[in-house]
């Protein structure tokens, strides 16, 4: 594990996390902490010893060569950074690197351990799967939390599920049996156009993680780039029936499943979302 030569002073900080591989379809949740970081501007403290928790046979490291000229060797790892988000209450830690190939447990400790010299009492985890969700409706985000009580108060869709997880997941158990608030949001991107980037599926994972920090989020072009995706996907599906068939079946499917759900109560939480917004813009 690196150690911190001396923790900086942070301000109630939250952690933000997300990974590469397993847990990130079309990249839209990698792509998270890429446009966190940039939008404030985020210093790296920390890089965890990549020897410890990669196979360099599955994560390659990375040669650079410039017109014959070896530059050398870039190897994977996980960053952590540090966010100041101008006029908001709380720092936020920016943890990204691709899924680590072994010692999950281990990695999970580490990881405690940094946040806890930080000061970190909540993570928000950030993460992606393919699922049957139409590309021209909103992507569903649907979240858990440690504890349970948290979910109300961030409005979050709940989830059921039972099967495989990866290293996201293990983080949820380890910060949340640890006494730490632990928040997972996932985003549903849609199967057919799964090869990344998916602009549309972080924009919507963005607007959670605004939710859960409860501050603005510079968006940039982000918004463009999501419709232009849409387009391009209209493009495409246009040109095949049967993918357009197809397409017109989720959006069936979708709108049928969410009709109980336009109540006066579902509006007023989007209204109520709208207007944070607004106030804290």
């Amino acid at each position: 594990m690196a150690e911190l030569d001396s923790a900086p002073e942070l301000v109630e900080p939250v952690m933000v996390a997300a990974f590469e591989g397993w847990n990130d379809a079309g990249e839209a949740a990698s792509a998270v902490i890429e446009h966190l970081a940039s939008a404030w501007d985020a210093d790296e403290l920390l890089a965890l010893q990549p020897d410890d928790y990669y196979d360099f046979q599955v994560s390659r490291p990375r040669a650079t060569v410039v017109d014959g000229e070896h530059r050398g060797i870039s190897w994977p790892s996980t960053k952590v950074s540090i966010a100041r988000p101008k006029g908001a209450r709380n720092d936020v830690v920016l943890v990204s690197g691709p899924e680590p190939n072994m010692r999950w447990r281990g990695f999970a400790g580490d990881l405690l351990s940094i946040a806890r010299e930080l000061g970190v009492r909540r993570i928000v985890l950030v993460g992606a799967l393919l699922a049957d969700s139409p590309h021209t409706r909103p992507v569903p985000v649907t979240g858990t939390t440690s504890p349970s009580a948290l979910r109300g108060s961030l409005h979050l869709e709940p989830t059921s599920y039972d099967g495989p997880t990866g290293i996201l997941g293990v983080l949820h158990d380890v910060f949340g049996t640890a006494g730490l608030d632990a928040v997972s949001l996932w985003a549903a991107v849609p199967h057919y156009v799964a090869q990344p980037p998916c602009p549309k599926g972080t924009l919507a994972l963005l607007r959670r993680v605004e939710d859960v920090l409860d501050l603005t989020v510079p968006m940039g072009d982000l918004p463009e780039e999501a419709r232009a995706w849409e387009r391009g996907v209209d493009e495409l599906a246009s040109e095949d029936e049967d993918i357009a068939g197809y397409v017109r079946s989720l959006e069936e499917a979708k709108d049928a499943a969410e009709l109980p759900e336009a109540t006066g109560e579902a509006i007023a939480r989007e209204f109520e979302r709208y207007l944070k917004r607004r106030g804290r813009g």
